[in-house]
């Protein structure tokens, strides 16, 4: 089974661009998307064999999610249960037989990390969000079917490089929004909740692969960018990871679409 997953920094703009050629080529059973930055009847994608399913911001024009499958999902649920954090869209969680999908545009720490408060509650809630739907709990009161207990396949961009091996200059990077100290200790203890990045699980030591680069300085053009997107899976699937991929190749955004191949 192949799972992608693209901050496409506006899918309207990315249409433009050949995005349904890339997502013909990538060819994925589940494709997730984020910062779509558009509304419901905003965007028509002719897609046939998916289902296509969509988490909206309140603000127009930012933010959002939207998860296409070739399976239909069981239910999808479209927050984390904190009323305050569930109004950018920023989750789109599909339920399918054999496993959770979630798909997660986490919020940017923003310069001077102005907003880390806001991350931080943010990491909080979404990591045990992941871990009730492991257990088989959705958030309660918003019309989600509880469920049986199942593993956590996690995409997205989580807008943090973890090490200095996941970005191109760490050292004058150290503290800004995406690699500060808060921001790293709360991704570590996302993965000592029981998950694993899998490119950094098949890759330990690759370095020079990166999935965002700064449309300044001709970033892209000479490499110095972040792995700040990834796929995580429940510790209990690392065994069925078969590939973890980094597409740089693939334009179209400032972000490249990371992939997983695993048996399920």
């Amino acid at each position: 089974m192949r799972l992608i997953s693209w901050n496409v920094n506006g899918l309207r703009a990315a249409v433009k661009k050949g995005f349904e050629e890339s997502f013909a080529t990538l060819n994925a059973d589940v494709f997730a998307l984020q910062e779509t930055k558009l509304q419901e009847g905003q965007i028509s994608l002719d897609l046939p064999g998916y289902f296509q399913n969509w988490s909206y911001a309140e603000k127009k024009g930012y933010s959002g999610t939207a998860v296409f499958s070739k399976e239909e999902p069981l239910q999808v649920v479209h927050h984390v249960g904190v009323p305050e954090l569930d109004l950018e869209g920023r989750i789109c969680a599909c339920e399918f037989e054999k496993y959770w999908f979630v798909d997660v545009y986490t919020p940017n720490a923003q310069d001077g990390l102005a907003r880390i408060d806001h991350r931080m509650a943010w990491d909080a809630a979404f990591r045990e969000f992941c871990k009730n739907l492991e257990a088989g709990h959705v958030p309660a009161g918003l019309g989600y079917a509880e469920t049986a207990s199942k593993p956590v396949i996690m995409c997205g961009d989580f807008n943090v490089a973890h090490n200095e091996i996941d970005l191109k200059n760490p050292g004058p990077n150290r503290g800004n929004a995406g690699f500060s100290d808060e921001e790293r200790e709360s991704f570590t203890k996302l993965l000592d909740a029981g998950f694993a990045d899998t490119f950094r699980m098949l890759h330990p030591d690759l370095a020079g692969v990166y999935s965002w680069w700064s449309y300044r300085f001709n970033a892209r053009k000479n490499n110095a960018g972040w792995r700040i997107d990834y796929f995580l899976v429940s510790d209990q699937l690392c065994e069925s990871v078969e590939t973890a991929s980094i597409y740089g190749e693939v334009m179209g955004s400032d972000h490249c679409p990371v992939g997983l191949e695993i048996a399920l």
